[in-house]
């Protein structure tokens, strides 16, 4: 019998549909039931392409005996995290305040009124490694619950009243200037691996948002030092085993600090930042691995994550069917020298792992390696034909493996994400057919994901919009997409939805003194509201939404929206010198603000010369119109005629206009920094 999640739209509630656990969703009748049968509730977390969520799905929630314990003492609530980020926050921010550490799974047990008392994350079926059963824990906890009730309560009151008392630090008092910037940057320095790339030990996560900041800050000051970092950075992550050599795209992390091995989901989210990255790289430096990978990121998020609606899948799994029919991690994409035999011959194996450091004792596990260019020398006396060939032998031979599964949920602000990157990445390299994909993705967010009055629906999936209310990473996500396919393609309905968006920041996200709360003042109550100004895989709501509300000040002048930014900007000056790599998104903002940004007006064709020079422009944060009627689709283009019929630029930044220019040359050199 499927249990009540069975009519979710989240394919990671859908897939415990089927266990024996009488599984809730988050949704007020769960709290009456526990409070009507007088046992607290069960509160587990995860998301689809989490590993650990599936062994302890498997090990626990799928066992008989322990279900029917559960079922008893406990009314169970599962929630997707990517769904439900907002509940996901703040019953995080508890199990570290308690524990000092999370992650997911995320177990937290609660009350009848949703405030916690006990905190895990995974456990085992059998007590291991310091760890108690699962099984133990639920005895425990409904031991304390039947017996200390009045000690249950005063923990819970307690931890309730903790978290309330923390107050955020948002640094209302002024904008980050050149200081502050400089310091992130000397921050950074200090953090950065220089033999391996990236910041930090292991685990090494794609620094994304860190590296829109070297670029916007090399661009703007000419500081050689951060576009080193950014892109050596970039070259260490192409070569090593976190970038698909065979099908492009990007894992997760990895778990050394070399890139070697990674843990092997691919989500949207970090795919679309890379793509972006890479892309900007390629504008600041030329460099031709930047364009690759660019482009293969590109194509991989619209052949495997694209949805039969337009808009793009979440995740998919790190695990996948081996051989023998085993669920393993890896699976899918890691190779032993007999297998690269068996499909290319002796000779071409040889070859192949060279190319790939594919070695006998392998780089993964049970002997077999992660394919990744570990040999620059190797690489260079490389036949490019005959290894473009062997590669697409590999790729062929893949797909007959059994595939990864797939999150098909479609969540709003990484839809946005991918959005930009698809409609610069098409715009930079002359691929209009990313340019529609972006476009339709787009479309689908405005028809499915926002209602009437423009507020945002977070998830959706099979064309079935989801229950749960946009957070604020939604806003600023998506209004940063629709603000790139606006500069790109030149409609103008794209800045107009994005200012719907934006005036909801104003409306329901701004609080006193510039700071920004990640749920609207009018969304569901939970035991604190929650705000983080800082990025974890994704850039933070509090600077998606300050970037997207600056840029759309640009490109029309509101000053409500450039105050709102200028507001939620305190936060940088107060956290980028002291935590550079957790803010990385909001130093980009920054270094937007302190060019400008610059407001570019090309009253011409779209596509054209002029138009495809502002477009690769570095200065940070410019914003650019173009369209050949002045003023019907962009504030930007009023009263800005074409001089003498011919195609004619204006650039404009802190009030002051350039001379118009008909000269791409002109155009280029205006829209470089010091760096340019």
């Amino acid at each position: 019998m499927p249990n009540r999640l069975a009519q979710a739209t989240s394919p990671y509630l859908l897939q415990h549909a089927e266990n024996p656990v009488d599984w809730w969703p988050w949704e007020p009748e769960a709290f009456e039931e526990a409070r009507r049968r007088d046992v607290p509730v069960l509160l587990s977390v995860g998301y689809s392409a989490c590993h650990w969520c599936h062994v302890m799905a498997h090990e626990s929630f799928e066992d008989a005996g322990l279900a029917e314990y559960l079922n008893a003492h406990f009314v169970p609530v599962k929630v997707d995290r990517e769904e439900r980020p907002d509940v996901d926050a703040v019953y995080m921010e508890a199990v570290q305040a308690a524990t000092g550490q999370g992650g997911w799974p995320m177990t937290v047990f609660l009350t009848a009124d949703a405030e916690p008392f006990y905190f895990g994350t995974y456990f085992p079926p059998e007590s291991r490694h310091g760890l108690p059963s699962f099984r133990q824990v639920l005895e425990g906890v409904a031991a304390a619950w039947t017996d200390r009730r009045d000690e249950v309560g005063e923990v819970a009151g307690r931890i309730v009243h903790d978290l309330s008392e923390r107050t955020l630090d948002h640094g209302g008092d002024g904008l980050p200037g050149e200081a502050e910037l400089a310091q992130a940057l000397l921050g950074l320095t200090r953090e950065y691996d220089e033999k391996h790339g990236g910041f930090g030990g292991a685990p090494k996560f794609p620094p994304s948002m860190a590296i829109e900041f070297l670029l916007r800050h090399h661009a703007r000051t000419g500081a050689d030092g951060a576009l080193q970092m950014a892109a050596d950075t970039c070259e260490a992550m192409a070569r090593g085993g976190i970038y698909d050599q065979l099908g492009g795209g990007f894992a997760r992390y990895a778990v050394d600090r070399e890139w070697v091995v990674p843990h092997f989901e691919k989500m949207l989210y970090d795919n679309a930042l890379l793509c972006r990255v890479y892309a900007h790289l390629w504008r600041s430096t030329g460099s031709e691995t930047a364009r690759r990978i660019a482009l293969e990121t590109a194509d991989f998020m619209v052949r495997e994550l694209r949805t039969a609606e337009g808009g793009f899948a979440s995740a998919l799994d790190a695990d996948s069917e081996d051989a023998d029919g085993k669920h393993v991690e890896g699976a899918y994409y890691v190779w032993t020298p007999a297998q690269l035999r068996e499909v290319l011959g002796e000779e071409d194996a040889v070859f192949a792992a060279e190319l790939f450091g594919v070695t006998e004792e392998g780089t993964f596990e049970e002997g077999s390696s992660v394919l990744q260019l570990p040999r620059r020398d190797a690489e260079d006396a490389t036949d490019e034909g005959r290894a473009a060939d062997v590669r697409a032998r590999l790729l062929a031979a893949r797909e007959l493996r059994t595939r990864p599964g797939r999150d098909d949920k479609v969540v709003a602000a990484w839809n946005g994400l991918a959005i930009a990157a698809l409609a610069e990445t098409g715009a930079y390299f002359d691929r209009p057919d990313l340019i529609e994909r972006a476009t339709e993705a787009a479309d689908l967010l405005v028809r499915l994901h926002m209602g009437p009055v423009a507020r945002l629906v977070r998830t959706s999936k099979d064309g079935r919009a989801g229950a749960h209310a946009g957070v604020l990473e939604d806003y600023g996500d998506v209004a940063e997409g629709f603000l790139a396919l606006a500069a790109v393609t030149g409609e103008g309905t794209w800045l107009e939805f994005a200012g719907f968006l934006t005036d909801i920041v104003l409306q329901h996200f701004t609080g006193e003194g510039g700071q920004l709360y990640d749920t609207a003042d009018d969304a569901e109550q939970l035991i604190r509201r929650p705000q983080d100004p800082t990025d974890s895989a994704t850039p933070a709501g509090w600077t998606a939404a300050a970037g997207a509300l600056l840029s759309y000040a640009a490109y029309t002048g509101s000053e409500p929206h450039r105050t709102a930014a200028e507001g939620a900007l305190g936060v940088v000056k107060a956290l980028g010198p002291r935590a550079p790599r957790f803010i990385g998104w909001g130093l980009a903002v920054a270094e937007a603000l302190l060019d400008g940004p610059r407001e570019v007006a090309v009253a011409g064709p779209v596509g054209g010369a002029l138009h495809r020079t502002a477009l690769l422009g570095q200065a940070p944060g410019a914003v650019v119109a173009a369209g050949e009627t002045a003023g019907s689709e962009f504030p930007l283009l009023a009263e800005r005629p074409m001089l003498g019929g011919a195609p004619t630029a204006y650039v404009c930044r802190h009030f002051v206009c350039d001379a118009p220019t008909t000269d791409p040359e002109a155009l280029a050199q205006a829209l470089r920094g010091a760096g340019g």
